[in-house]
């Protein structure tokens, strides 16, 4: 008798991430995906689909150059399923059909989700389509007006549409040419702004942002999206006044877009390669935040953060940890410091494993490269396309790991229960 295979939320999701990753590389492995002339090679198929599938932006080869309409509309569609998550998508599709959603379909929603209970699960994954689909309708057709002006009306369109759902999922692609990203609009500032705020919202959560359409009061907000939407505004500005002194040919808002895209979309107005090393280290920094729980973006979240700061001020004034007037569990304030210490593990081990690989490469080259494979962000000083096969397959594990969160890769290889045991208590010396 075979015994019916149960596999966890965790399992299912990164399973899922893994069937449309390889489904996506065969796809862009096809002829038709590819410019005539073009031979590209599977682990760079991967690459490219891995990194749209985890909204990371990284690439090997450019994208407009080397794939064809049907290579691109391939790679917007797993940018919109990565963004989303499969499940979101699947249950979308379930509740319009009218189908019944089992309690292991709920349970799997709301870990896809991140969400805290299973009360109003469908309602917030109406609202997540709806949002979705009105942001990256509008940033569409802006974006189609701003590449109006350089492009025939019909391929405006159709960047303009890949640009949009590559915003708002945070995902960094462009369709420019000659890996120059977004340059060319350095100063265009209905282009700038628009990318931004898509970015922005995109990074927010689906929740913080329904939430905001709910309620229009900030004492009516959870305290998630008060945390969110506080951490949101100061590592933004924070971010651009620390890369405009770090910066100073930058203008204010050059500064103010690498700040807000350096966090997990990876889009570029300025080459990194003309940048201080201090400008490095603060995109180093905000990179490894990344964007907020729920959301399109990676990182280890801003929340996370800030529940690690609240932890390490209450523990050195002796206090509880508390913000906005509500104190929060001991164990979700460890869980954040322990997604921070395994973010640093993967981070520092995938850089180690590069450095071995392509020793030829500046530690700070590839340091940044890591942490935006980690980040989901996408941007790199240039680096990408001559790593070696090696160095390209540990970035696609670091871009998969990044996207689905350690904790979750951790929870993989727990097969059963194991039963609690409470030991003595003993004191150690630390510090």
């Amino acid at each position: 008798m075979i015994r019916k295979l149960k596999l966890s939320p965790s399992r299912v999701i990164a399973l899922g991430f893994v069937l449309i990753i390889l489904a996506g590389s065969i796809l862009l492995k096809l002829p038709i995906s590819q410019n005539e002339g073009v031979h590209l090679r599977y682990i760079d198929a991967l690459f490219t689909s891995t990194s749209a599938v985890c909204v990371t932006g990284l690439v090997t080869v450019d994208t407009a150059e080397t794939y064809t309409v049907f290579g691109r509309i391939v790679i917007m569609l797993l940018i919109q399923f990565g963004g989303l998550g499969f499940s979101s998508i699947g249950f979308g599709i379930m509740m319009l059909a009218g189908r019944r959603i089992s309690m292991r379909s709920r349970l799997l929603a709301r870990e896809a989700m991140n969400y805290p209970s299973f009360q109003g699960i469908f309602k917030l994954l109406r609202s997540v389509l709806l949002i979705t689909l009105c942001f990256e309708l509008a940033g569409a057709v802006v974006s189609t007006i701003v590449f109006a002006a350089d492009y025939p009306f019909w391929t405006s369109v159709g960047m303009g549409i890949f640009h949009s759902i590559s915003a708002f999922n945070n995902a960094g692609f462009d369709l420019m040419g000659g890996m120059v990203n977004l340059i060319p609009y350095s100063t265009n500032v209905l282009m700038n702004i628009t990318t931004a705020c898509l970015i922005i919202f995109g990074g927010l959560g689906f929740y913080v942002t329904r939430e905001l359409c709910i309620k229009h009061r900030w004492r009516g907000l959870s305290l998630h999206s008060k945390i969110v939407l506080t951490m949101t505004a100061f590592l933004i500005i924070a971010g651009t006044l620390a890369l405009k002194a770090s910066e100073p040919s930058l203008s204010w808002l050059g500064a103010f877009f690498i700040s807000v895209s350096t966090r997990t979309a990876g889009f570029t107005t300025y080459a990194l390669n003309d940048l201080t090393n201090l400008s490095i280290v603060i995109m180093i920094i905000l990179m490894f935040i990344g964007a907020s729980p729920g959301s399109t973006g990676g990182g280890i979240k801003t929340v996370t953060l800030f529940l690690a700061f609240r932890i390490l001020i209450a523990s050195a004034t002796n206090r509880e940890p508390t913000a906005f007037h509500r104190s929060f569990p001991h164990q979700l304030a460890m869980r954040s410091l322990v997604i921070i210490l395994m973010a640093l593990s993967v981070v520092l081990a995938a850089t180690s494993l590069i450095c071995i690989f392509d020793p030829a490469f500046a530690l700070r080259d590839i340091l940044f490269e890591s942490v935006s494979a980690f980040g989901t962000v996408g941007l790199s000083t240039g680096i990408t396309p001559a790593l070696s096969d090696a160095s390209k397959f540990t970035l696609v594990l670091t871009m998969f790991i990044g996207r689905i969160g350690p904790l979750t890769v951790a929870s993989l290889w727990i097969f059963k229960n194991i039963p609690r045991v409470s030991y003595a208590e003993e004191i150690v010396a630390i510090g």
